[in-house]
């Protein structure tokens, strides 16, 4: 791949560039850290838009739970609790409160600090969430440690696959009314990869900027988890021992430009697009995490504050790099307009994070619904400027918040 990419100033060489010496290294180290690698998720939850096509029953679609014992406690013990008044006005229960420390946010705070978490309670800001959000207290949501359940090819494929992502195309992409072939560019159809070639060619023309970039998020995000699995491919079983490696000729088929009629370089600049996006995202949400209330924590003090340094020093990173996507162009026209789509863009990714909970394979279903999540709160920042820029920075704001899930997604899906 080379030259610059579609509805943006930003060339592949340069990105590259910037993500080999200065990104990568730095976002690997982040999330083989404690506060990163644990990842609460319910895998039980039914699919809300067909009856259940069964699991995968191959053993590598499992995902081994992680025991109590091992989840440090600052985590574990409070990621989805709140302050409330009344911890705040009994002894015996701040004592409980204290062992139930918050998950994104450190809770030695003065009171006014404290005062603010209350007024934070009181806030509902599903409005703002373009994913459909786990229940951390659900007796089925369990922690994951995503180092030990690495995301690879399990053997998942076939109807239930297909449908999957059948469905986010069809049904969740903004496309032209006069169109209603399968949208998958892996999907089998009589007019093949040409009839996909005249679809984006006639979306390039047809569609506002906002809605092409809803397509390539959602292409991006596919070629993306498809790299993943070319990358780490169950290549031969031999006597109980799996051997992992690249898949050259299955990354063949699905991104070579004459085995895919020149689609498949399309599909990884797709993934740039993404890269970019998830990229500003980090940039903008930088005085979220800058602010001193703001830790990172787990219990163990030391790794704490190693950890904030080295997300600070990404931070900083991302806002050295000078070709970013510019998301002031989205979403400018008239306000009430403006409202509208913004709304409906919210609601289309909200549906594809439910379809998510549709993923037959486990191990699948897990880094669908993390990948997701990340993208759907990288979105969330990026629509949230104003509410990031007048964050106080001594107490938590309620006009924006990140829980300790929508972080660790964020980081993960970033690093992914």
């Amino acid at each position: 791949l080379a030259g610059v990419l579609d509805d943006c100033l930003c060339d592949i060489e340069s990105i590259d560039d910037f993500n080999t010496f200065k990104i990568f290294p730095k976002i690997q180290k982040l999330q083989e850290r404690d506060y990163f690698r644990y990842y609460k998720v319910n895998l039980k939850r039914p699919c809300p838009f067909w009856a259940d096509d069964g699991h995968c029953s191959i053993k590598d679609c499992h995902v081994e739970p992680c025991p109590e014992s091992k989840i440090p406690v600052g985590i574990k013990a409070g990621s989805s609790n709140k302050y409330s008044k009344a911890a705040n006005n009994s002894k015996e229960l701040e004592d409980c409160e204290q062992a139930n420390k918050l998950g994104a946010v450190n809770s030695t705070l003065s009171n006014q600090s404290k005062e603010a978490f209350i007024d934070w309670a009181r806030y509902d800001d599903s409005q703002d969430h373009f994913c459909e959000l786990d229940d951390e207290r659900s007796p089925d949501a369990q922690y994951v440690d995503l180092l030990l359940n690495p995301e690879r090819y399990t053997g998942y494929k076939g109807p239930s696959a297909w449908r999957v992502w059948n469905s986010i195309y069809e049904e969740n992409c903004f496309k032209p009314r006069s169109v209603y072939r399968p949208l998958n560019p892996l999907a089998p159809s009589r007019g093949g990869s040409c009839l996909f070639y005249f679809l984006m060619q006639f979306f390039k023309h047809s569609l506002c900027l906002e809605k092409r970039v809803f397509y390539k998020l959602i292409s991006g995000l596919h070629a993306s988890i498809n790299l993943h699995l070319c990358a780490n491919y169950l290549l031969e079983e031999t006597w109980g021992k799996p051997r992992w490696g690249p898949n050259v000729k299955e990354f063949t088929r699905r991104f070579d430009p004459i085995e895919t009629k020149g689609e498949g370089p399309r599909r990884l600049k797709n993934l740039y697009f993404l890269y970019l996006i998830e990229l500003r995202a980090l940039s903008k949400v930088a005085p979220y995490f800058e602010r001193s209330v703001v830790d990172l924590y787990t219990g163990n003090g030391h790794e704490d504050a190693e950890s904030k340094a080295l997300l600070l020093d990404i931070f900083r990173d991302t806002k050295s790099f000078h070709m970013h996507f510019d998301e002031k162009s989205m979403f400018a026209g008239d306000k009430k307009g403006a409202k509208s789509l913004k709304e409906e863009f919210r609601l289309h990714f909200k549906n594809i994070s439910r379809i998510m909970d549709c993923v037959g394979c486990d191990k699948c279903r897990l880094w669908g619904k993390l990948q997701t999540q990340g993208l759907g709160t990288a979105l969330k920042i990026l629509f949230s400027e104003k509410e990031i820029q007048s964050l106080p920075e001594n107490s938590p704001s309620k006009g924006f918040q990140l829980t300790r899930q929508e972080i660790v997604a964020l980081v993960n899906a970033f690093g992914r």
